[in-house]
């Protein structure tokens, strides 16, 4: 939705603390999305493991090898992972059992570095389109590289 991804662009304008832009964003898709289960940030820690960062919604799983789950699979292949159905999904981490869809966007510096990724649950089963993550992998980039294409 264009209106809330302005809004996010105009809280977050000229913030350079990822961390402020990880909650600004957590929050306003959280609650500016019906369907929206579960917000938040994974960040790469250290070589193939992430750790939760900002997010909205119940207590997600504090740490995500790269070699487990939906978001471990994103931050190894560097690539949006949009699952319809969970269940189905080998080696899905259960952190919620009201988890029907998931959405996972890589997050980069400017010099291409992966810091984390997006992670986004619904309740509702293939609840994603590849438009939605279109737009968010570019808020995504816009927010966190400037890059504006």
């Amino acid at each position: 939705n264009s209106e809330l991804i302005a809004r996010i662009l105009g809280l977050c304008n000229n913030e350079d603390d990822e961390i402020t832009i990880m909650a600004t964003v957590a929050a306003e898709l959280y609650h500016g999305v019906n369907g929206f289960d579960w917000v938040g940030f994974y960040r790469v820690v250290k070589p193939g493991l992430l750790k939760i960062g900002p997010y909205q919604g119940r207590h997600g799983c504090l740490v995500i090898p790269f070699t487990r789950g939906v978001c471990g699979a994103a931050a190894r292949d560097r690539k949006i992972k949009i699952v319809d159905d969970v269940k189905k999904f080998d080696g899905h981490i259960a952190c919620s059992n009201t988890t029907r869809s998931e959405l996972v966007i890589p997050c980069f510096k400017q010099n291409g570095e992966l810091f984390g990724v997006l992670d986004i649950d619904s309740d509702q089963p293939a609840f994603f389109t590849k438009q939605d993550a279109d737009n968010l992998d570019q808020l995504m980039r816009e927010l966190f590289t400037g890059d504006k294409n």
